[in-house]
């Protein structure tokens, strides 16, 4: 019976036309087909994401921040109405490392300009702000945006050297701010035989990253290295050479 039912489907089904096979080597149905058997999905872990208005922009354009912009023969800087000590770091802190997303003039120049005034004089008042900071600095460096990523590592590596305790009171929170930098390790440009300027601006992400992770280390208390290396597992200490 069963070798009748066979007999019977091989007779009434009809052959597969050119036309059949040639549409299942088309990119169009490969591609269905891969996403369907659990193939592996186009990475994009280098691709931008877009951005977001930030809260920093928000309170400046409502006159919120105690800040002017100031010209002189140097080029533009912050003016400080009020002594930078003073500040409620718990409020501004946060607000500015929001403005670390920002790529537009005033903002970003505003956003960094004026972390780096802070963290240069905020002292013992830097530390206790640090879990207000991470969330900040995971939206900056998850924008995957080239330059804001260099401007963030920067901000970084100032922030684990502007007070006591700051490296060590990073570790818990690599989780969440090291992933990214683990994607970005190894784009460093190569220019062959020729100067690359990146390197001179010291905007070249490898570079960065790699100087990012030597200071969490060195700041970061005898749990850092353990820590990295478990997120950045190519990274190799800097104290035990």
């Amino acid at each position: 019976i069963v070798r009748r039912i066979l007999l019977f489907f091989l007779m009434t089904c009809p052959s597969p036309t050119p036309s059949f096979w040639t549409h299942l080597q088309s990119p169009c149905c490969q591609k269905h087909s891969v996403l369907h058997s659990g193939g592996p999905p186009v990475a994009g872990a280098f691709k931008e994401r877009p951005t977001k208005p930030t809260a920093f922009r928000k309170f400046y354009e409502r006159g919120d921040f105690p800040i002017a912009l100031e010209h002189d023969t140097r080029g533009n800087k912050i003016a400080w109405k009020v002594e930078i000590e003073k500040l409620d770091y718990h409020h501004y802190l946060p607000l500015f490392f929001d403005g670390l997303c920002e790529m537009t003039f005033p903002y970003e120049f505003f956003a960094r300009q004026g972390i780096h005034d802070m963290l240069e004089h905020g002292g013992n008042k830097i530390l206790p702000v640090i879990p207000q900071l991470i969330i900040p600095i995971k939206n900056a460096l998850n924008l995957r945006n080239r330059q804001v990523i260099c401007i963030t590592l920067k901000v970084l590596q100032h922030l684990v050297v502007s007070a006591d305790m700051v490296g060590e009171a990073l570790v818990p929170y690599y989780r969440q701010i090291l992933p990214i930098l683990n994607i970005f390790k190894n784009m460093n440009v190569n220019s062959g035989d020729g100067i690359d300027y990146s390197q001179q601006k010291r905007e070249n992400i490898g570079d960065l990253i790699q100087e990012t992770l030597e200071a969490f280390e060195r700041y970061g208390g005898e749990d850092a290295y353990i820590n990295i290396k478990y997120m950045v597992p190519t990274y190799q200490s800097c104290l035990l050479n």
